[in-house]
């Protein structure tokens, strides 16, 4: 396609090349994804962040349990925890979208402990106290899910409110210990935004070096070009042809790079660099020419390098096509700031909550797993129900295939922490002061180790969680190790068998509602790109929007081929889709612009 402007007077249509009409393929069987245990355990390498929440979980707890054992009232720590681990949320996200998230989590922290003292203090039937921790899992994995935050998503919410509804608490006592809980978690605000002061765009230079890397990884080895594969058939992403995989990776951490951009607040000449060079990354992914421009693998790792770092953002030169080398979303961020995007973002939120929700079967799985595993315990005489619900709701993932592997996971390094925990024990009997390092010791290792493999940190959460009830006074050694041991194992079971019982059979509408969406969202980037007089804010926002509808597809795809009880997925038509999809993305690569021309900006 010609790049030349468009000349005044009669408009020049420039279609976009006719893409091959698409057969109907058969329905195939679910794929259903091997359960292997090597793969559940083995190891990746650490985030490129791992040290954010373990040191912003360390500062936030250390000023508040310092404090406590100043005073002599190390029995709160339990409270002034539940603040704490608010730090650990957010990280991935822009400073002005954490500030808002970060005060929904610590409010939601309250809420859940809240409910949890007043039952507490109003009933002691382990059988009612079991129900609403339950119940209360269950609405925690909900709305953390449908809200998108985390990790650690649930999890941390169910830990501190089933923990509290085991605690002996008078309701006289409720307004003082939620206080603490507030308090801690206003420190652990600030402690996780402090960075700010430093580095305002961390975070989206970051989510731009990701985009930069797959993109890079993606023009190294393309694959077949334009997303074509071979012949259809299941999905099989083997190590001989990767292509697919890295192109569907760029896209993905192509449209974290938007997402997080749009979200990061008002423009500044970090932010402008950095969309420039996402317009690189995704020129590179869409139709890589490995060697040459934008899709030099090379350059897109050296950007990444320098993105990363604490120097100028790189300027990148125009991408191929382009008739100017600035693209801002202005625009698109005006639109989802204004009431109307507002509302439209509730719109999207309460579907995602609806009745026609795929989570409700997952919340509906959290519900009857954890309780199941709370009677369980009960009726086996554990004096510690909550750990097996905590156990049980820490099992439930996207689907089916993934439950399992997380229960293998939890239950090796619960295992394993238990070990540790009786190591240490004498070393933290020693003074008060060791326990409180004890315990900042083994909230940093979780979360220095957790992004290796969830059973590694594990072997570190198990032992921090063992400790806090030392806050309270001494317990037998063997009655904490036995409790645990066999709450897991209860635990795990239980919740798993509760997965296998409550089928998602949702799974696979949402397939079809993803291929639907991306249907129209090609349909609006051919019918965008090739109108001569389209806005290019508006050729931008339906490029943008058809590579999120992709993510999402790809995304859909994954989760319901590791449910093992469904209706059969239209495996091919996927692939089908998905492959027109990227062909649409390479054929309007040329298209973007020409736009409003913007003075030069500098990175810094």
């Amino acid at each position: 396609m010609s790049d030349t402007p468009v000349r005044p007077g009669r408009p020049s249509v420039r279609k976009l090349p006719q893409l091959p009409q698409l057969p109907q393929l058969p329905q195939l069987p679910p794929a259903v994804r091997g359960l292997s245990p090597a793969s559940a355990l083995r190891l990746s390498p650490p985030s490129d962040t791992w040290f954010k929440p373990a040191l912003s979980v360390v500062v936030a707890s250390a000023v508040p349990h310092l404090t406590l054992l100043a005073i002599g009232r190390l029995d709160l720590v339990i409270y002034s925890m539940a603040g704490s681990l608010c730090a650990l949320y957010g990280h991935g996200l822009p400073y002005a979208r954490r500030a808002r998230a970060l005060a929904g989590v610590v409010l939601g922290m309250v809420a859940g402990l809240a409910v949890s003292l007043v039952t507490a203090s109003l009933t002691g039937s382990t059988a009612v106290l079991i129900a609403v921790g339950a119940l209360l899992a269950a609405v925690q994995k909900v709305l953390c899910d449908a809200t998108r935050i985390g990790p650690p998503a649930h999890v941390i919410f169910t830990f501190v409110s089933s923990a509290a509804l085991f605690a002996p608490q008078r309701l006289d006592q409720i307004p003082g210990h939620l206080a603490l809980t507030l308090g801690a978690g206003a420190f652990a605000w600030l402690v996780a935004l402090a960075p700010a002061l430093v580095r305002r765009e961390g975070p989206e230079r970051r989510a731009v070096a990701r985009a930069l890397e797959a993109a890079a990884l993606c023009a190294a080895d393309p694959g077949p070009r334009n997303g074509n594969a071979a012949a259809p058939g299941p999905r099989n992403d083997s190590a001989a042809d990767p292509g697919p995989r890295n192109r569907r990776a760029a896209a993905a951490a192509v449209h974290a790079a938007w997402r997080c951009l749009l979200a990061s607040g008002r423009p500044t000449p970090v932010r402008r660099s950095l969309e420039r060079l996402v317009v690189q990354a995704e020129a590179a992914f869409v139709a890589p020419s490995p060697g040459a421009g934008a899709a030099d693998p090379e350059r897109l790792r050296a950007w990444a390098a320098l993105t990363r770092g604490r120097g100028p953002v790189p300027m990148p030169p125009p991408a191929p096509g382009t008739a100017d080398e600035f693209y801002g979303i202005d625009a698109e961020r005006a639109v989802l700031r204004a009431r109307e995007g507002r509302r439209a973002a509730r719109r999207a939120l309460l579907r995602r909550l609806g009745p026609g929700s795929p989570l409700l079967p997952v919340a509906v799985r959290t519900l009857f797993g954890c309780a199941l595993a709370g009677y369980l315990c009960a009726a086996l005489g554990v004096g510690r129900p909550y750990w097996a619900i905590v156990t049980a709701a820490s099992l439930y993932q996207a689907n089916l295939t993934l439950s399992w592997n997380r229960a293998l996971q939890r239950t090796l390094g619960n295992l394993l922490g238990v070990l540790v925990f009786a190591a240490v024990l004498p070393v933290s009997r020693i003074s008060p002061l060791t326990l409180v390092c004890c315990c900042l010791f083994f909230g940093f290792a979780a979360e220095a180790l957790i992004t290796r493999n969830y059973w590694l940190g594990s072997v570190a959460v198990t032992p921090m969680a063992l400790l806090v009830l030392e806050f309270g006074g001494a317990h037998p050694a063997g009655e904490l190790i036995g409790d645990r041991v066999l709450d897991t194992v209860l635990g795990a079971a239980a919740g798993f068998l509760a997965a296998t019982l409550v089928t998602n059979r949702r799974a696979a509408g949402r397939v079809e509602r993803a291929l639907d969406a991306t249907d129209r969202a090609r349909a609006a980037a051919e019918r965008t790109g090739a109108d001569p007089e389209a806005a290019p804010a508006e050729r931008d926002r339906a490029r943008r929007t058809l590579t999120a509808s992709l993510v999402e597809l790809r995304e859909a795809g994954d989760t319901a081929a590791g449910e093992w009880w469904q209706r059969a997925l239209p495996e091919q038509r996927l692939l089908a889709a998905e492959r027109a999809g990227h062909r649409t993305l390479a054929a309007t690569a040329q298209r973007r612009g020409p736009t409003a021309h913007a003075p030069s900006i500098g990175a810094e």
